[in-house]
């Protein structure tokens, strides 16, 4: 392990997981796990002790397969890996965003700052590095708040003078799965007359119907992408605009976009407004920045989606706390890797019992995946230990009818990520044979919870369960905007966590980039641009490619 220097100062890369002493002794435990099975395993006791609590969250974990000598190893793994060191490293604006010794993006790792909006609550660190971050999220915001009460205000209208209705959302990746599963789960929120659409799949039937069912006259549409340049969103948006000149609508008097600054799209000839997004914030991490303010903003109102900013806020505060049994994010990335690292256990199921949740887990699948699934060390060495999990999953009870059988019985064993709520957010609700709804859904979160831990013996093979399957209960009072923003920045301060742990840079993309080279070669080797046998002799991957196409 590296030692500290001087005054404290150390070298973040040179800290490996895998040369820590708590990491040998972790590997001693997982060789007899603890038995979640065996007879009182999982006493009132337990359930009590193996439960922590953050802003406005409790987290039960005592159905995970851990004891006291387990937790006390991967405490000690989070201090010799100086993971809350690191962390605040992060969020003090040091550049993190880097593969040592190698070419790669060099950057800071500050989607925290898109939420630093707050002067009553604390500020751990003073100005320094961050603060400029911490400014330019300010004018946006400010600049939001202009437009939405302009909006209100009917001061932006359409050429009929009629207020705009609906918001078309353009980009992919992290400028569409972040602000749709926020959508979507706060739709209880949204301001009357009001809607958000998202086109994002390079599929021209997508923006076909999204478009169907619109009154393009009183739609805005809001464009994202950070450089101006992703193909995806300027295909999809040049179809957008087509539909309204063919409607007769001028694109510029309805079109927004996020950007950056001084990017190809940054042109108010081509926009009504320009919003800017900066090169510190992570597609995957952009949600609560403009990325996702514009179009929750329409929806929600600047209050309703200030609110969710503040509850993301508290929690980045929180995951500075030292201890690392308290602090949420950290000790669920500790978790996590007790599972994938010392257990072998490659997936995660996250199962939000909530509705609103729908395409919450697969936001999660690229914030873990394309952050977390990395087979480099900041070092630029392979990694020697596995790193981030497949994940995936679906809202329950839908997912009880659907793969339940399999992680209760199969022999692959999948961690699960329970997720639920004490409270409906409709309130809507009936007493039918005694019991509510919503009492019924959390009765089911939980026995789920209990039997995937407990298993069940029979005679009948059939109806035997091994149990064992380590899980974790997240539980609030209600999925209100706060309470989003605070689960929001759970699952990206845990990734974050996991990843300084597993010392490799969970802020680039290099894979998605590759595929967006070799997509280039074929588009140019489809429109003709090179000849066939120029294209054959120097790109011949592209080449074979479009042989095996034609085929198909």
């Amino acid at each position: 392990m590296a030692k500290a220097a001087g005054d404290g100062a150390f070298n973040p890369v040179e800290l490996q997981m895998g040369s820590a002493r708590a990491y040998k002794t972790l590997q001693e435990l997982a060789r007899q796990p603890y038995d979640l099975t065996r007879p009182g395993a999982l006493s009132p006791e337990r359930i009590g002790a193996l439960r922590a609590s953050a802003c406005g969250f409790d987290l039960l974990y005592g159905t995970e397969r851990v004891e006291p000598r387990t937790l006390e190893a991967l405490e000690t793994l989070a201090r010799e890996t100086r993971a809350r060191e690191q962390f605040r490293m992060l969020m003090a604006g040091e550049v993190m965003n880097r593969i040592e010794g190698h070419e790669s993006e060099n950057r800071r790792v500050l989607h925290f700052a898109s939420r630093d909006a707050f002067d009553d609550l604390p500020a751990p660190f003073d100005a320094g590095k961050a603060g400029d971050a911490a400014l330019a999220a300010r004018r946006e915001l400010e600049k939001l708040k202009k437009f939405l009460r302009q909006l209100e205000w009917k001061e932006v209208v359409n050429a009929e003078g009629q207020p705009f209705t609906d918001l078309v959302n353009v980009g992919i990746g992290g400028s569409d799965l972040g602000p749709r599963a926020l959508y979507l789960a706060l739709l209880p929120y949204r301001l009357p007359g009001r809607r958000v659409h998202f086109v994002s799949n390079v599929d021209p039937d997508d923006a076909a119907q999204v478009l169907a069912g619109l009154d393009l006259s009183r739609t805005l549409v809001n464009v994202v992408s950070k450089s101006g340049s992703t193909l995806e969103t300027l295909t999809n948006e040049s179809l957008v605009r087509h539909a309204f000149e063919q409607a007769r609508l001028p694109p510029e008097k309805h079109f927004l976009c996020v950007t950056g600054e001084g990017s190809p799209m940054d042109n108010p000839k081509r926009y009504l407004r320009s919003f800017y997004m900066f090169d510190y914030i992570g597609g995957r991490y952009s949600a609560t920045s403009m990325v996702g303010g514009v179009s929750l903003g329409f929806a929600l109102g600047y209050d309703k989606f200030t609110e969710l900013l503040r509850g993301a806020r508290e929690v980045d505060l929180h995951a500075l706390e030292q201890r690392p049994g308290a602090n949420l994010p950290l000790l669920m990335a500790l978790l996590g890797i007790w599972n994938r690292n010392l257990l072998g256990l490659p997936t995660l199921a996250v199962l939000p019992y909530s509705q609103g949740l729908v395409r919450f887990a697969a936001h999660l699948q690229q914030l873990d995946m394309e952050s977390n699934g990395k087979g480099v060390t900041r070092r630029g060495a392979t990694a020697e230990e596995p790193t981030g999990p497949i994940v995936w999953g679906e809202p329950g009870t839908n997912g009880q009818h659907a793969f339940y059988q399999l992680i209760h019985q199969s022999r692959t064993v999948v961690p699960c990520e329970f997720i639920g709520f004490r409270q409906s957010q409709y309130g809507q609700d009936l007493d039918v044979q005694g019991t509510t709804s919503q009492q019924k859904l959390l009765a089911n979160l939980l026995a789920q919870s209990m039997a995937l831990a407990t298993g069940q013996q029979s005679a009948n093979p059939n109806r035997t369960f091994p149990g064992n399957r380590p899980n974790s209960v997240l539980i609030a009072d209600r999925l209100t905007p706060k309470a989003m923003g605070a689960l929001l920045a759970l699952y990206e301060n845990k990734v974050a966590y996991q990843g300084l742990i597993w010392n490799i840079n969970s802020f680039d993309q290099e894979g998605v980039q590759l595929g967006k080279v070799l997509a280039t070669r074929l588009l140019d080797h489809m429109t003709g641009s090179k000849p066939a046998a120029e294209i054959e002799r120097k790109d011949p991957l592209a080449h074979a490619l479009m042989r095996a196409a034609r085929v198909l």
